[in-house]
């Protein structure tokens, strides 16, 4: 069965938990310290001797850096944050039906956020982007190192020169000793699930099956008290796989990019053999990058 289909109804209620607020403030402080420099611009004087499509241009390659793309942003609630820095996001995502909740979100605070329904190794944008983020282990779900080639190489291409790729992703340790084989289960009012867990050590690979039960209307005894209701039950499977960080550090570079700071993304610290999620930073450096196009004086060449 498809991942995030029926699931997306009740996901945001089990990650009512989720340091997003957190996850925000971080992301933001990396682009601050690593993303590309928004740069003085033209002066007034620069811009009256440039022709009108040129000088249309520069201001249009100025708008792309701060445009910021979320791959995987499921029901929008970091985008959302993210918006509310100040960055131009592009929410994208495989499931409709997360997609669906994101746009209604969307409509509620009436953000200008571009959803686009994509799989991220199909990655296509209208031009460059300052920074690339990923979170909450989207990029797990990607099964073979060539799927995560493919992506990187995407990323690379829609980044503007000297722009960012920040992601996330689960370890094989993570995996093989905390979650691997386990059963996790959640009891709610309004909902329950069951999370069962099998990894594959030879594959790197952890299927985990969820078993979610949804209410849907209270029963109504006849002496007048609150019955059990009426409850709804549907199954999805879900498989990800484990990746070290020499695995990354290989795809990224052989994507064209650098990879410049890796952390543990619990303590934003070194990481450790034990780490079960890292942060990962990597820059873009396959275009040609110059003083001009960095400050906004010329235009990078695209591989489009």
């Amino acid at each position: 069965m498809e991942a995030y289909t029926d699931f997306a109804g009740v996901y945001d209620i089990f990650m009512d938990n989720t340091p997003y607020g957190e996850w925000a403030d971080y992301i933001a402080g990396l682009l601050d310290e690593y993303g590309v420099s928004q740069g003085e611009g033209l002066s007034a004087e620069e811009e009256q001797n440039l022709p009108e499509a040129e000088l249309v241009r520069l201001r249009a390659l100025a708008a792309e850096r701060n445009v910021v793309v979320e791959l995987g942003c499921g029901t929008g609630s970091l985008t959302e944050l993210l918006a509310d820095k100040g960055y131009d996001m592009i929410g994208i995502d495989s499931s409709q039906e997360m997609l669906n909740i994101a746009q209604e979100k969307k409509e509620k605070s009436g953000k200008e956020i571009l959803y686009l329904l994509q799989d991220m190794r199909e990655l296509e944008l209208y031009g460059t982007a300052g920074a690339v983020v990923s979170v909450c282990d989207s990029l797990n779900y990607l099964l073979e190192e060539e799927d995560l080639l493919q992506t990187f190489r995407l990323v690379n291409n829609y980044l503007y020169p000297g722009g960012v790729f920040i992601f996330d992703f689960n370890t094989v340790y993570k995996y093989e000793t905390l979650i691997g084989n386990s059963t996790i289960a959640e009891n709610r009012e309004e909902c329950s699930f069951i999370w069962e867990n099998y990894y594959d050590a030879e594959g790197q690979m952890n299927e985990y099956d969820l078993t979610v039960f949804v209410r849907l209307q209270e029963g109504m005894p006849e002496d007048g008290e609150k019955g059990d209701g009426i409850f709804r039950r549907f199954t999805e499977t879900h498989y990800q796989r484990g990746y070290t960080l020499e695995q990354m550090r290989t795809l990224v570079e052989q994507a064209g990019m650098e990879l410049i700071k890796a952390v543990d993304a619990d303590t934003h610290g070194e990481v450790r053999e034990e780490s079960g999620r890292i942060y990962v930073i990597a820059r873009e450096s396959g275009k040609k990058v110059c003083k001009e196009i960095l400050s906004g004086q010329s235009t990078p060449a695209k591989n489009f």
